[in-house]
Order: structure tokens, then C-alpha cells, then sequence
């Protein structure tokens, strides 16, 4: 990844919600990791002069950028014919939205991947005119053939790797299920991409696999979503795209070192959407972690962290853990810190103080198992579990009222007749429209904020 430098580097700040007090021999220690990032100001920068330009070497400029959009171009994309307008379109808006300097290419997306523009190898640098050229290319994007999305994102992954930049991003679009190749080579093709750059899945229209679009997107730290009707993509398109310009750090890791005797039991993303990281933990040096987050803009993030720690006695109190978020050298050399936090244990005998939760942590707590049960409830319908789907579905409604996620509850509502959404009663519709179960298992992890009191 380019080198830039420190004026490039937004202001983090990390703060923690916990409540730090065990009763004896308690061990679990909860916490909500607030990280936000602020005054990186990358909107409207300077262009960068040239594809290979580092942005270190030009103070005050926008860090620089590459993003590759793989276009689904299978045989599936001409019925109905507008969706393939819909795409071109779509590509084209995006193209329209990039930045001067932005490193930038088109790949077309069949049972192989091919370069639609520039064509050479190399993303072309956005200009007036490299964007018009690659407009006049979208036109040649024709739909016929199968679908392996593995070789669209290697491909995608040697034309950002040739960038000289230090944002690098992908935006993927398909309309159908990865038939032309086998779950092992999509899941090598993202193991081999995870960390080299991130990358936003969209799902068009319902013929395509919710957990396939998902999957690439968890993989690669980005957003995955559904356009139901493909009149939407220029909208969709061109918002992810301003996304991507505003990223402004690539590669921030969220470190955790605990003491001796301290185990991580997991870290998880819970806000804007749900998000395991546990699995992806990279050990640096004795009892610290690394877990990815990807790239950032000006935004905020919550992390729940779960830590077990060693009994000790009333009174006694310890560090559990302490949060950095840390940006790598590209160099080799020491980490640079953005922001820290603690999370705290004291053992205490007062009931009321070790038996009180925290209400960030009781809220994500609740939007984490919100997003499960969902998921849970519509296999179980899938699978002819009415019984099961019923219960599940019914419990996702409970938690989505009392957390005011409206949005989540409208999608269910599309799915279930809700009887009392209090307790949790519903009824499974004896219809539902494909699109309506797709958008809600698609958006399912998708979170709501604590509201500040």
C-alpha cells in the first residue's frame, strides 16, 4: 500500500461502554467500542496527477484511490433486456461520480472475467476523458455465458494491485447464482483478496443467492444489498461510489492486548451492521491481536468485545483489555496508534452495581441476536419449519420493536401478519413476495444506534 502522510489520517477518537463491576468470581466482562472517525476531508480534494502518484508526495490532497467495477454479463443479464441497459447505465453514473486521479477500471463478469476498459492490464486514471472512453466502452457490454464471480474478483485484485494507492475498492453486481464454479473456488478467490482490498456486492433483481452476495461482502468488508427492480442501480450505483471517495484510510486494524490468563471470547461489529471478526484475529506479538475494519471515511462504528478474565477477590480491580485502533507502516516499521481505550474488571459485593447491564451493551446484544434469528426464521420457513420459522420470526419482531429498528420491523412485517409485536406474536403470510424475503434476509444484519438519552 502507498505511504501518506499524517495530514492524510482523519482523527480517530475510541471511547468505551461497559459496566466494569463482577460479583465474586465473575469473569465475563462486556464492552461496546465506540470508534469514530472525523476531519479527513477527502470531499471535493485536489485530484491526484496520474495513476502511480503516491498521495504522500502531495501534501493536503486526497489519499489516492482505485476502484474496479465487475459488471455480471451472463446470459441471465438479457432477460428482462432493460437490466443490461440498467447495468450500462448504472456503470456509467458510477464512472461519472469518481474523482480526478482515481485509479479506475471495468471488468465484465461471465464464467470469465475480462477487462472492458482500459483493456491494458492497468486501471486508467479519471479524467474528462478516460471517463468518456470508458462510457463509449460500457456499450460493447453485451449479456452471454455463465457466471463465476471467483475469476471477476482475481481479476479485479491484479488490476487494483498494479495501483500505487492506498485506498482500493471493488463494487460487484450480479444478477444470478455462481453456477460455472464450485463454493471452494469462490471461497479461495476471497480468502486470496480478504485485506488487499474491500469490496460492495449488490444482488439485481431475485434469481441470485442471498448467502453468495453476503458472503463476498463480509469477506471483504463492505456492504451488500439488494436491488430488487433494476431501474434502481444508477441511484444505488452512484451512492456507493460517493462511499468510496470518501474513504480517506485504508488497512485500520482494531488491536486488542489482554494480560496473562485473559482470553478474547469474541469481537464482533454491531453497528452500522452485525459483523463476526472474532475468526479473523492476526496475532502481533505475545497477547495482542490485530482484528481488520477496513477503510474509513468520516463515520462511526460499534464493536462489542467479550473478555474473560482471571477470578480475583472483592476490591480487587485490573485492566481486562486495552482497545488501539493502529494504521500499519507500509514501510515495515512500528504502527502508528490512532486512538486507545480500556476496558475495566473490579469485583465488587454490592448487587445492584455487578448485576446492572449497560444499556449499549444490552442494545447490541439484542440487535445481534435480532440479526440470528432471522436469519433462523427464514431457513426454518425455507426448509418447511413453519413451526420453528413462526417462533423465530415472532421473536425477531419483539426485539426489533423494542429497539426501534422500524426498518427491520417493516421488512418483517412484509413476511409475517404481526398479531402483537410486544410479545412477539405473529402469523407467517401465506405469500411472500421473493424480493420481500431477499431484502429482509439481505438487510438482516443491518443495526440501529442506541438513542442517546
Amino acid at each position: 500500500m502507498a505511504n501518506f502522510s499524517k495530514s492524510h489520517v482523519p482523527q480517530f477518537s475510541v471511547e468505551v461502554y461497559q459496566n466494569e463491576y463482577l460479583p465474586e468470581g465473575g469473569r465475563e466482562v462486556n464492552a461496546i467500542v465506540t470508534v469514530t472517525s472525523t476531519g479527513g476531508g477527502t470531499s471535493g480534494g485536489v485530484p491526484l496527477t496520474g495513476v502511480g502518484a503516491s498521495p504522500s508526495s502531495i501534501p493536503g490532497q486526497a489519499p489516492g484511490a482505485a476502484v474496479v467495477i465487475m459488471v455480471d454479463c451472463s446470459g441471465s443479464m438479457d432477460y428482462p433486456p432493460t437490466k443490461m441497459r440498467n447495468a450500462r447505465d448504472a456503470t456509467a453514473a458510477a464512472i461519472d461520480t469518481l474523482r480526478d486521479g482515481v485509479a479506475f477500471a471495468v471488468v465484465g463478469g461471465t464464467h470469465v472475467a475480462k477487462e472492458v476498459y482500459p483493456g491494458n492490464g492497468r486501471p486508467a486514471s479519471a479524467d474528462d476523458q478516460t471517463r468518456a472512453q470508458a462510457k463509449e466502452a460500457l456499450r460493447k457490454l453485451s449479456a452471454g455465458g455463465g457466471t463465476a464471480i471467483g475469476t471477476w474478483l482475481r481479476l479485479a485484485d491484479r488490476l487494483l494491485g498494479s495501483a500505487d494507492v492506498a485506498i482500493r475498492h471493488g463494487i460487484l453486481l450480479t444478477d444470478g447464482r455462481n453456477e460455472h464454479e464450485s463454493p471452494e473456488d469462490l471461497r479461495a478467490a476471497l480468502d486470496a483478496c480478504a485485506g488487499r482490498f474491500t469490496c460492495d456486492a449488490r444482488g439485481v433483481g431475485t434469481d441470485w443467492e442471498v448467502k453468495e452476495v453476503t458472503g463476498i461482502a463480509s469477506a471483504l468488508l463492505g456492504t451488500a444489498d439488494i436491488v430488487a427492480d433494476p431501474s434502481g442501480l444508477a441511484a444505488d450505483f452512484t451512492q456507493m461510489m460517493e462511499n468510496a471517495m470518501g474513504k480517506e484510510v485504508a488497512d485500520v486494524a482494531l488491536r486488542l492486548w489482554t494480560p496473562v490468563d485473559t482470553e478474547i471470547k469474541f469481537v464482533k461489529q454491531v453497528a452500522p451492521t452485525v459483523e463476526e471478526l472474532t475468526d479473523r484475529r492476526t496475532e502481533v506479538g505475545p497477547r495482542a491481536g490485530d482484528y481488520p475494519t477496513g477503510s474509513w471515511g468520516d463515520e462511526s462504528r460499534d464493536y462489542h468485545v467479550c473478555v474473560q478474565v482471571p477470578e480475583a477477590g472483592i476490591g480487587r480491580e485490573m485492566l481486562a483489555a486495552r482497545v488501539s485502533l493502529v494504521l500499519p507502516d507500509p514501510s515495515g516499521g512500528a504502527p502508528q496508534t490512532l486512538s486507545q481505550g480500556l476496558v475495566r474488571a473490579v469485583w465488587t459485593d454490592d448487587m445492584a452495581a455487578s448485576t446492572s447491564i449497560n444499556p449499549q451493551v444490552a442494545h447490541y446484544t439484542g440487535q445481534a441476536e435480532l440479526a440470528q434469528v432471522i436469519q433462523q426464521g427464514l431457513d426454518a420457513r425455507k426448509s418447511g419449519d413453519f413451526d420453528g420459522a413462526t417462533a423465530k420470526l415472532g421473536r425477531a419482531v419483539q426485539l426489533a420493536g423494542a429497539s426501534g429498528n422500524e426498518d427491520t420491523a417493516k421488512l418483517l412485517a412484509k413476511v409475517v401478519d404481526v398479531v402483537d409485536a410486544a410479545t412477539g406474536t405473529v402469523r407467517l403470510k401465506a405469500k411472500v413476495a421473493d424480493a420481500d424475503e431477499m431484502t429482509l434476509e439481505t438487510r438482516s444484519t443491518k443495526t440501529v444506534r442506541v438513542k442517546k438519552s
